[in-house]
């Protein structure tokens, strides 16, 4: 089967070897495995960050965002049958989703929307899933809930920020405040609910003052955390709530001793690497959100399609990611 992997970590994506094409055998399922069959996928920062740092020693394929069919079941599957349509964010500890065909736990899988192609379903796993541990299980915000707060989302308009807009407008009643720095992406930020935009490249406290906030309850921050960790702490209310998914490579948490602000980090592969007892959350989560989708609650992040999944579409795709200029999800689709 085709895939698309790298061999040698830290390339600039340019270069003719940053990501080749190779052929793998067809993987046969574990006992809780689906065989896939890749129709679409979308990329995420992860894929552009693990190319550059991690160094392997055969090829490694990337990939976490598809949506495709079931071509087989593992003997101890439940939730799925050949032939089912679905959608899922793979896990990191195995071969990825930029390949024909890939094996996946049926515990971190989705039955498709049905009213969503293969590329559109493909933008929502990944995101939609850190999204909602985020806003649900790690700040804890009831559905419904959130009268009276507000929550600021530094990055509103990336993949994680487009889905995080939607279920806090959707799902809570919070005020829900997106950052944006340029005039298309604010607009799209304003789309997907947002009650206020504003700017992450100007000082956050005097905008916040404008709309009439003179502090925000929880900030949710996606992007470059350590440049606005200062001001994140000058806006939060005493005894707000910070989370974050970046990766700082040094946060000193200190400053959030004196308002007793309360630090949460979220990584939506946490369940899926340790096998954590309710591993299945996953895929009632994805549930809900196809469910979402078909009853028009969400929509899709989808920003742009590069058209067919192949070596020169994906270095596409990973330098757009890395431009930090993505508008919501980059998707291919179709080998």
């Amino acid at each position: 089967m085709k895939a698309i992997a790298y061999l040698q970590h830290g390339l600039p994506i340019e270069h003719p070897d940053a990501l080749i094409q190779i052929d793998l055998p067809v993987p046969t399922p574990g006992p809780r495995d689906l065989l896939v069959e890749v129709r679409a996928i979308s990329v995420n920062p992860v894929d552009t960050k693990i190319r550059a740092g991690v160094a392997v020693k055969e090829p490694r394929v990337l990939g976490w965002d598809a949506a495709g069919v079931v071509r087989a079941v593992g003997s101890e599957v439940t939730l799925f049958k050949a032939g089912d349509e679905v959608f899922y964010a793979g896990a990191l500890t195995r071969p990825g989703s930029n390949s024909e065909l890939q094996l996946v736990d049926e515990r971190i899988v989705g039955h498709k929307p049905a009213s969503l192609g293969y590329a559109d379903a493909a933008a929502l796993p990944l995101t939609a899933i850190t999204a909602w541990e985020l806003l649900f299980d790690r700040v804890g915000v009831p559905e419904q809930g959130g009268q009276g707060r507000s929550l600021l989302i530094i990055g509103a308009a990336g993949g994680v920020g487009s889905m995080l807009t939607q279920l806090a407008r959707k799902l809570t009643q919070l005020t829900v405040i997106g950052t944006a720095s340029r005039p298309e992406t604010a607009d799209w930020v304003t789309k997907l609910g947002a009650h206020h935009v504003i700017d992450h490249s100007q000082l956050l406290q005097p905008q916040l003052e404008q709309i009439g906030l003179g502090a925000v309850d929880i900030v949710i921050s996606l992007t470059h955390t350590d440049q606005h960790f200062a001001q994140i702490v000058e806006v939060l209310a005493p005894q707000g709530q910070l989370a974050l998914i970046d990766d700082p490579a040094t946060l000193d948490v200190v400053p959030l001793k004196r308002k007793s602000i309360s630090l949460h980090w979220e990584l939506m592969f946490t369940r899926s690497l340790f096998e954590t007892a309710d591993m299945i959350a996953q895929h009632e989560l994805l549930e809900r959100v196809a469910a979402l989708i078909d009853e028009g609650v969400l929509r899709t992040t989808t920003g742009e399609h590069l058209g067919g999944i192949n070596v020169e579409n994906l270095r596409r795709a990973h330098a757009l990611l890395e431009s930090n200029r993505a508008r919501g999800k980059v998707v291919l689709e179709g080998f």
